[in-house]
């Protein structure tokens, strides 16, 4: 698929989500690409991916993704490990404009970082059962690699509750292997977990270095595209975009319905927000 965009330096920068994770991708971009357009998509009536079989994430990732590229985007940012897993594959083979993702860049900051070889990812039950972080590490041998499905954190970030007694207990019973297999740097396998770092780092200890998926794939997307030549020149403010398939109550102030289920045309935004 032919993207609109194509080639064309002025044109925005598509990041998907499978909700409101990848907000914390598009705050990373923003922060390293003040000039740049984007326009956000949060698949939140379907949300959340972590929990679906791989084919219906492969499935509603693309029909997404599609939409994006309709919209004219310049570059893909898939930010959603779940939706990486399943689609980084097909979508590089289906669009024609730069795709980015969440999964390579974080392993390669985690190969970097760790000094003892132990290194922890938790992530989605989608992510884990997709080997996707297994096979990414096949280029490190001397990594001993723990990985830890979480499904339950995701909920939490999607009501907003990043504190608390019920969060701790979880978070506790969720690392409680990865402290047994005495990590020294675990990896943020969803773009909600850095919504998380306070009750992780608190039951970690400071001594594990926390890899966040979210800031690495925006370094990523950031080289790509000078690489590539693709980057605004002149010294502007960006312009943001909201559209969401789900409640745009969510997104507080963001969208009106559209006719076919979208909820969308969020207007021109000048900051990231927070749902």
């Amino acid at each position: 698929m032919t993207a609109s965009g194509e080639g064309d330096v002025d044109a925005p920068i598509g990041i998907f989500d499978s909700g409101f994770g990848g907000l914390t991708v598009a705050r990373s971009v923003v922060d390293q690409l003040p000039g740049e357009d984007i326009i956000y998509f949060g698949d939140t009536a379907r949300t959340p991916y972590g929990d679906r079989p791989i084919a219906q994430v492969r499935e509603y990732s693309l029909e997404c993704l599609d939409h994006l590229v309709e919209r004219g985007v310049k570059a893909l940012v898939i930010a959603c490990n779940s939706a990486s897993a399943a689609t980084l594959h097909d979508a590089r083979e289906r669009y024609s404009v730069p795709v980015i993702e969440v999964v390579l860049p974080a392993v390669r900051r985690a190969v970097a970082t760790t000094g003892s070889g132990r290194v922890g990812v938790i992530c989605t039950t989608a992510t884990a059962n997709s080997g996707a972080y297994q096979d990414a590490f096949i280029a490190a041998p001397h990594v001993q690699l723990t990985t830890q499905a979480c499904p339950r954190f995701v909920p939490f970030v999607e009501e907003g509750v990043t504190t608390g007694p019920e969060l701790l207990d979880c978070a506790v019973e969720y690392l409680e292997p990865l402290k047994r297999a005495d990590i020294d740097t675990l990896i943020l396998g969803c773009t909600h977990y850095p919504l998380l770092t306070g009750v992780i780092s608190y039951v970690l200890g400071d001594r594990v270095n926390l890899v966040s998926s979210s800031e690495e794939c925006a370094i990523s997307a950031y080289h790509r595209l000078m690489q590539l030549g693709m980057l605004r020149s002149e010294p502007r403010e960006g312009t943001h975009e909201f559209i969401t398939t789900g409640n745009t109550e969510h997104f507080t102030g963001v969208g009106r319905r559209l006719s076919g289920g979208w909820v969308g045309d969020a207007g021109q935004f000048t900051g990231i927000g927070t749902p």
